[in-house]
């Protein structure tokens, strides 16, 4: 088990390259996955990479460019739209794991972005 990183620390540790290794990393398997493939549009996969990626790079400390160019997160608002169940979240956490092994990320950092995931996850959770 890791030393979970600060929240406001995680930027200054991993940076714009150690996010944008992570949701290239995430993204790669969302496109040709059976249950989160489909709730993407496929035209807009470079979109949404970059709202996740602006979206991560804000939350943990660095600059706030989601906000300046989207407004307020209202994550449930804005995931409102799809079936979010038990299965589609337990997937998204697994594949974001697979990204986190795969882009490398310290060890103290993805700790705490394990977290994170997990908890957002399931907080956007909205069908049985």
């Amino acid at each position: 088990m890791h030393e979970l990183a600060p929240e406001d620390e995680i930027y200054a540790r991993i940076g714009e390259e150690g996010f944008a290794r992570l949701v290239a990393a995430f993204y790669r398997r969302v496109t040709d996955d059976d249950i989160l493939g489909p709730m993407y549009p496929r035209h807009d996969m470079v979109g949404a990479e970059a709202r996740l990626r602006d979206f991560l790079v804000g939350r943990f400390g660095g600059p706030q460019r989601y906000i300046a160019q989207r407004g307020h997160p209202r994550l449930r608002a804005r995931h409102m739209p799809f079936k979010l169940d038990l299965r589609a979240r337990d997937r998204w956490v697994a594949l974001m794991e697979a990204a986190l092994v795969e882009a490398r990320i310290e060890p103290g950092a993805a700790a705490t972005l394990r977290g994170f995931f997990a908890d957002t996850a399931t907080f956007l959770m909205n069908s049985g």
